[in-house]
């Protein structure tokens, strides 16, 4: 009787913990989906305007201690739920006006490229020393979600959180691609270094191959940019230009900017007469030029005989050639436009932006959209064209590039200003529409790694904040608040010689796709072999 009773006791105390352990298991299940998503808003955070560039490194530890040795269909999930994560904050001032219907459009679809790579990272996490392939997947994905579709959308390379990191001076070894990838990189290496140190500790081996191969992965970035420490200069090379940054200010935030723009005009040329005074009184030296923003007079001066007043006014007060983003139409074609203003000869140079912004400047699908919903259509009357040419303005002796606002989270549309002969670049941009959002933050740290790819100064002209003057080392050295009327002014070095970023121009990330491709390539074939040799 005693052991039978015994049995019932014993039956009674298992029979919650059976019951439970399904439940657990499915928690368990859950925890890779759990972490994905959590690794992907630490890499969010890792951006501005914060300054935690690190947490990009136990994020990407995390991702690939997530995906190390998953199934290709797992791997898929995993990595759109890290792109959720990432993406969902980084990107939710694109519905700051229109809504929360584009703004989740666009993550859905921006995501779907993190989950290929998901995939492609998981596949090559099997590779020996695969740190190294699985980061060049990382820079492959990159490569692609800036082209396509609709010719692309960069915002979110990982180049783009780290101005104020130490792999910062890699930008000036090989552009965005080489930050991005030495970042990604040393993440994976770290997660490796610690699984190996684990896997040391149960069995009492170690691999040496393997750690040593994860070691160079994260200490090879390190010592690559402090090795190329030496490229970021704000040394004078061909003198010096004083500029002026104004920021007119807008009447208030919102879409409705665009319905105010005589205002806007008004509050750029009063900003401007204000600086002329300050000049006259000695408070502030003489720049070479005066640099607006993107949208400052959106009346076509060249039709409308108030804008150009206006305009001439201000260039006449101050003196000096004043650089005036406009919306012109030209032969039919609607252009948003940079303007050299001369005070005594009027407009003497132009620069039409050549990457206009799907959705904002043009709509793609228009016939499909308009079906769905209207409201979108009128939002966008007329297609924006695109320009041809670099541009480039000559101010005395500055040659200054240009790249209107968008424009700047492309490699191409920078670099070839610099190749072009710029000395310095201007990037004039309007972000009134995305009211006090961290838009205007992650825009300002992509100048900053342009200034440093490029070793050049670079002026970012807003109309509503935040501008800045960047020195080619990345440092900014005078900056306005939001949504204040102020000019910046400072003189800053011009320079020609070329890093070897500029020269390579897209050869980097062309290596790095092709190292994706062969990783890739090698994993692909190492399955086939083993599904083989099972079967055999």
């Amino acid at each position: 009787m005693t052991v039978t009773a015994t049995s019932v006791d014993e039956s009674d105390r298992l029979r919650p913990q059976t019951a439970a352990a399904p439940w657990r298991a499915k928690l368990v299940r859950l925890v890779p989906a759990i972490a994905a998503i959590l690794a992907g808003v630490l890499l969010y955070v890792s951006f501005p305007p914060r300054t935690l560039w690190w947490l990009a490194l136990p994020a990407f530890a995390v991702l690939g201690r997530v995906l190390r040795g998953r199934g290709w269909k797992a791997a898929l999930g995993l990595g759109y739920l890290f792109g959720l994560g990432f993406l969902l904050p980084l990107l939710v001032w694109t519905g700051v006006e229109v809504g929360s219907g584009p703004w989740l459009a666009l993550v859905a679809v921006e995501a779907v490229f993190v989950a290929l790579v998901g995939a492609g990272i998981a596949a090559v996490s099997r590779l020996p020393a695969w740190p190294l392939w699985a980061a060049a997947v990382w820079i492959a994905g990159e490569a692609v979600r800036a082209r396509v579709p609709f010719r692309g959308f960069p915002w979110g390379k990982i180049a783009f959180g780290q101005a104020d990191g130490v792999f910062l001076p890699l930008a000036a070894v090989g552009g965005t691609p080489v930050l991005g990838f030495g970042v990604v990189l040393c993440g994976f290496g770290l997660y490796e270094v610690v699984r190996l140190a684990g896997e040391g500790r149960r069995t009492g081996a170690v691999r040496r191959p393997a750690a040593a191969a994860a070691l160079l992965s994260v200490a090879v970035p390190v010592a690559g940019a402090v090795a190329a420490r030496p490229l970021v200069s704000d040394k004078a090379e061909d003198g010096t230009a004083t500029v002026a940054v104004v920021q007119g200010n807008v009447p208030r935030s919102g879409l409705e900017f665009n319905a105010q723009r005589r205002a806007v005009l008004d509050y750029h040329a009063r900003e401007t007469l204000r600086l002329a005074e300050r000049v006259k009184a000695g408070k502030v030296p003489r720049p070479d030029v005066v640099l607006w923003p993107e949208n400052s007079s959106d009346i076509d001066p060249f039709t409308n005989a108030d804008a150009r007043m206006v305009i001439e006014e201000a260039a006449k007060a101050v003196g000096v050639p004043v650089s005036v983003g406009s919306v012109v139409e030209r032969d039919g074609r609607l252009l948003n436009e940079q303007i050299l203003w001369d005070p005594a000869k009027g407009p003497v140079q132009t620069y039409d932006k050549r990457q206009v912004q799907p959705f904002g400047e043009y709509l793609p699908l228009r016939s499909l959209l308009g079906a769905v919903n209207k409201n979108w259509t009128s939002m966008v009357r007329q297609d924006f064209s695109r320009g041809t040419e670099p541009g480039v303005f000559t101010v005395g002796d500055a040659k200054i590039g240009l790249a209107t606002c968008y424009e700047a989270a492309f490699d191409w549309a920078v670099r070839d200003t610099v190749t072009d002969g710029a000395q310095m670049i201007s990037v004039p941009s309007n972000n009134a529409t995305f009211d006090r959002s961290e838009m205007t933050y992650q825009q300002l740290a992509m100048s900053r790694i342009r200034a440093v790819e490029h070793s050049r100064t670079v002026t970012v002209p807003v109309t509503s904040g935040v501008s800045a003057i960047i020195m080619p080392d990345g440092r900014i050295t005078r900056r306005t608040g939001m949504f204040v009327a102020d000019s910046l002014v400072q003189k800053v070095p011009l320079r020609s010689s070329e890093t070897p970023a500029t020269r390579l121009g897209i050869l980097p990330e062309i290596a790095l796709v092709l190292v994706a491709a062969g990783g890739l390539g090698w994993a692909i074939g190492a399955g086939a072999r083993r599904r083989r040799a099972g079967d055999a």
